[in-house]
């Protein structure tokens, strides 16, 4: 697998999960919220304005020419995300269960930016 299909797949991360909030915000909202939370007239235009800055970003995933410096900053600035994630479910609870996809999804292209900088790092002699 090449850095480029590395980042393809970085990308459908995005994609997917932004397509999914973009498309079918009303959805995402009954699926990863509270209850209590999903009301309010304003939460399915923030849902998909959420999925259409995910859905930029994939398209930067996919079309940036990644180096090992790219991938390796990239996977650090998930990090935050799995501190978020746990937060929101755990200690102050916004999202069900199901609100983990998000941390799911982050875990794959945690992942993947290990790959990407394990397979574009410069190696020594």
């Amino acid at each position: 697998m090449t850095a480029r299909h590395i980042q393809y797949f970085i990308a459908a991360v995005f994609f997917i999960l932004g397509g999914w909030a973009l498309l079918a915000p009303q959805s995402v909202i009954d699926t990863v919220f509270l209850p209590e939370l999903r009301d309010g007239k304003l939460l399915p235009f923030v849902m998909a304005c959420f999925g259409a800055q995910a859905m930029i970003s994939g398209l930067f995933a996919a079309f940036a020419r990644f180096t090992s410096t790219t991938f390796l900053i990239y996977g650090l600035a998930l990090l935050p995300f799995f501190v978020f994630n746990w937060w929101f479910t755990f200690v102050d609870p916004v999202f069900t269960m199901f609100g983990l996809l998000d941390a799911a999804g982050n875990a794959v292209m945690l992942w993947l930016c290990y790959l990407g900088w394990e397979k574009t790092r410069p190696k020594a002699l």
